[in-house]
């Protein structure tokens, strides 16, 4: 049942909503994506700038990437190619590119409405936009509801049970050893919070990041004469001009888009909760920043594994065999050796843990909408996720991660729901930064210029 639900929301509604809203805002804002491409480098070397008790925009992008940048850049992109083709990666690509307008929107506004703490760091996301923003509380406590059980719960457990099963069949580690060891790490993390996440985020991603793609460096090299022709044969895929494969081109379609959106998140509702905590000059600073986070899910990791697995022996158009992990796992073995394969298992585990950490802070921002500053009940949510971390590690979680899929699809659909509501307000945020930019200056939000909004001029005082 969970699965035929799941395939409409996923397949039918939330595939078509998404990319309605992505292309609203990339024609709505006259293609910001690109228009700003060179400016994410801009913006980004700017975002290294770090002040002592705040979290700099460079470490709020670590974290949303250790978020978007996990299992599904490894295992779902060979899924995709498995199920729907190379073809299939044409239309990631696509969704990708879109996505970077609406994830470009749903973080400025969430930087736009993020609100003050008294420790000096600041909270926000699509659940204090919604209440803010559109005056819809009731909106917003179905979305924090829904993300404290999609992310604080259910996808913590699945992707413990991800890393136990990958390094058991590579290294034969128990699961139980696995499940407490990562506990312990992601304790001494968790309990320092959003600060020690974002500094430990900031060792992690940029490692995983580029070793990853310096494997996939790598496998171009070894096979540089070949990489044109499968660039040009994934592109003749998606418009079915080589063999079908399954279902022909509309199964192409549907493979790259949903895998597409399961990967990089856009428009779901759960990068703004991380982007929100920045301190930056200007909302739109950050939205420039989350969307060359999207450009470096699709765009950059997801064509690093379907080169190496294209470029490979191991995959045969149409054949039932290897899929997910294991077909990664080997094709990098078929071209670099053994170690190949043994490692995709640790890219996988620092992938998956650096999700974890991602997937706590979205639960705990979740329960700072019910209940700010309450200890008690932030331990008490991070001893229940050591312990789902350890219990996950040893079971088999495909009904947990059927539900975690339903509930991360009516969040999306959630979130969307209040960024076409805030449409006016988004390309009024776009709007004050191109004016600014034009003058030369550097864009700064002036709180007084917002004043018939419900923003908190605390968070913009800088």
């Amino acid at each position: 049942m969970l699965g035929t639900i799941n395939d409409f929301l996923w397949g039918q509604v939330l595939v078509i909503v998404l990319v309605a809203v992505g292309v609203l805002f990339t024609v709505a804002s006259r293609f910001v994506q690109f228009r700003y491409f060179g400016r994410m480098f801009k913006v980004l070397g700017g975002a290294m700038h770090h002040e002592k008790g705040h979290v700099s925009s460079f470490q709020a992008l670590v974290v949303s990437v250790a978020g978007r940048v996990g299992s599904g850049n490894i295992a779902g992109v060979a899924v995709a190619i498995t199920l729907g083709g190379p073809g299939a990666v044409f239309w990631m690509w696509l969704i990708g590119l879109m996505g970077m307008a609406t994830s470009f929107f749903e973080c400025s506004l969430a930087q736009l409405y993020k609100r003050y703490e008294p420790d000096g760091t600041y909270r926000g996301g699509p659940a204090y936009y919604l209440t803010h923003g559109i005056n819809q509380r009731w909106l917003a406590i179905i979305f924090s509801v829904l993300l404290l059980i999609t992310f604080g719960f259910g996808f913590n457990a699945v992707q413990s049970y991800v890393v136990a099963t990958s390094l058991n069949a590579s290294f034969g580690v128990p699961a139980w050893i696995t499940g407490s060891l990562m506990a312990v790490l992601l304790g001494a993390t968790i309990f320092g919070g959003i600060k020690r996440i974002a500094v430990v985020a900031e060792v992690i991603v940029p490692v995983m990041a580029i070793g990853y793609f310096l494997a996939a460096i790598l496998v171009i090299g070894l096979n540089l004469s070949e990489v044109p022709a499968t660039l040009a044969y994934i592109v003749r895929s998606a418009f079915g001009l080589e063999s079908a494969v399954g279902g022909g081109i509309g199964v192409a379609i549907m493979q790259g888009v949903k895998r597409g959106l399961f990967s990089n998140e856009a428009g779901l509702g759960s990068a703004p909760n991380v982007a929100a905590v920045a301190q930056v000059p200007h909302p739109a600073n950050q939205g420039i920043v989350q969307a060359f986070s999207v450009f470096i899910d699709t765009l950059v990791m997801c064509t690093c594994t379907a080169l190496i697995i294209l470029l490979s022996d191991v995959y045969e158009p149409g054949a039932a065999g290897v899929s997910g992990v294991a077909l990664t796992q080997g094709a990098l073995a078929s071209h670099v050796g053994d170690w190949g394969g043994s490692f995709v298992s640790v890219a996988l585990v620092l992938f998956a843990f650096s999700s974890i950490m991602y997937n706590y802070y979205l639960g705990e921002n979740a329960l700072n909408y019910f209940s700010e500053d309450n200890r008690s009940l932030f331990n008490a949510f991070r001893v229940a996720v050591l312990g789902l971390v350890v219990w996950g590690s040893m079971q088999d979680l495909g009904t947990v991660f059927g539900f975690a899929d339903l509930t991360m699809g009516l969040l999306g659909l959630v979130n969307l729901i209040g960024l076409v509501w805030m449409f006016k307000i988004g390309m009024r945020l776009l709007r004050d930064y191109e004016a600014k930019s034009a003058d030369g200056q550097q864009p700064r939000l002036n709180p007084e210029d917002w004043s018939d909004l419900d923003i908190d001029p605390r968070a913009w005082r800088d």
